[in-house]
């Protein structure tokens, strides 16, 4: 009799969507794999200072954000089935629900299928797959609006898609960096870095009382 060997990801990994799901599903001491252009990637222990801190400040802006914007949603950590090849698990992410024109949906085994609006990355250095592959990924999927902070660079960068590219703001004379797709949503990039998050959720609510962001809700409130 054959013994039939359990399957087992693996950083470098090779594999299709459905193999790459097949392995991972049956895996649940696996917290967290991302199928990046056809690659399997396996998360690192999560650091506090160079990780987990920077993601609860970005979790807690989008949901500032969210909670005054109807039909809107924030997510942590959830599988996106972006095309074939590619398969993450974006640090946050913004989405439109798909009956006001969002162009991502959820699916029926719940999970996210398309590209999300908005996604957040917390990246070490310039050097991960988050400013490479992951990036052309997002923008081959049309991810309108991908944010990426480099933590042990202190930078943050936000790339807005644009005739089929990423083009990457700067900030303007206060420091701030602003979504053109969501009205209010505002970043305040030095508070931020400085890990002061006062100030960055009280530009943010300034924002949010802005007649853009007011005419916003109403069109998402509306359903339109």
């Amino acid at each position: 009799m054959t013994l039939k060997l359990m399957p087992i990801l693996e950083n470098g990994d090779r594999l299709t969507r459905t193999e790459f799901e097949r392995r991972y599903q049956v895996l649940p001491e696996v917290k967290k794999a991302e199928l990046v252009e056809g690659v399997v990637y396996m998360a690192s222990p999560v650091r506090a200072r160079q990780h987990g801190r920077p993601h609860g400040f970005i979790m807690g802006w989008l949901m500032v954000y969210a909670a005054a914007t109807p039909n809107s949603m924030v997510l942590d950590n959830t599988t996106v089935r972006l095309d074939l090849d590619n398969e993450p698990q974006p640090d946050a992410l913004l989405r439109l629900d798909e009956g006001v024109g969002g162009q991502s949906r959820i699916s029926e085994d719940d999970y996210i299928e398309g590209a999300p609006e908005l996604i957040v990355e917390i990246a070490a250095s310039t050097a991960s797959y988050d400013l490479h592959d992951k990036l052309r990924a997002y923008r081959r999927n049309g991810v309108r609006e991908y944010l990426v902070w480099v933590v042990l660079e202190e930078e943050f960068r936000w790339y807005v898609l644009e005739e089929g590219d990423y083009r990457r703001l700067e900030p303007d004379g206060a420091g701030c960096l602003r979504s053109p797709f969501w009205p209010g949503l505002v970043l305040d990039v030095k508070a931020l870095l400085a890990g002061e998050m006062g100030p960055v959720l009280m530009r943010l609510q300034e924002e949010m009382g802005s007649p853009e962001h007011e005419q916003f809700v109403e069109r998402l409130g509306s359903g339109q």
